[in-house]
């Protein structure tokens, strides 16, 4: 049986636009759950942090004493210290650190605590900082006066 060139050229020529489109085609993010008790355990249908390609989201945390499960109640300042121990308690968990951190949002029921919330930053963080958005709210959850999430880049 003889193949012309031009049968052979036209196989050839769809073999390789079928390995083309199997190599070109979307690689699937896979999510990696992190979880950690020395932070706050979720308290409804979340987790406490979702690690996918090189990024990783920590769910807004609350000043919950993990060991304890008690509210660090006194100052503004106590809940924050509170607040960024348990998120560096997750990123811990995840083999980073707090400087791993690229971006917080900073969720508050009252923007008159903005400038000791960011007092008791500088305690925490180190230039450069991590982006940042702050946002006062209504209310947050167990009546706490504020919660802040993180995004932490795994690119080291």
């Amino acid at each position: 049986m003889k193949i012309s060139k031009k049968l052979l050229l036209f196989l050839c020529t769809i073999s390789l636009i079928s390995i083309l489109i199997l190599l070109l085609e979307p690689n699937k993010m896979t999510k990696e759950i992190i979880s950690t008790e020395n932070a706050p355990q979720a308290i409804g249908p979340y987790s406490q942090a979702v690690k996918t390609g090189n990024l990783i989201f920590i769910s807004g945390q609350i000043p919950l004493n993990p060991s304890t499960g008690d509210l660090v109640s006194g100052s503004i300042e106590d809940e924050a210290n509170q607040v960024l121990n348990n998120l560096k308690s997750i990123c811990e968990a995840a083999g980073y650190s707090l400087e791993d951190v690229v971006k917080i949002t900073i969720f508050l029921t009252d923007l008159s605590n903005f400038a000791s919330v960011n007092e008791v930053m500088k305690q925490h963080f180190q230039e450069p900082y991590p982006a940042r958005a702050t946002v006062e709210v209504s209310g947050l959850p167990l009546g706490v006066n504020v919660e802040i999430e993180a995004i932490v880049s795994t690119n080291g």
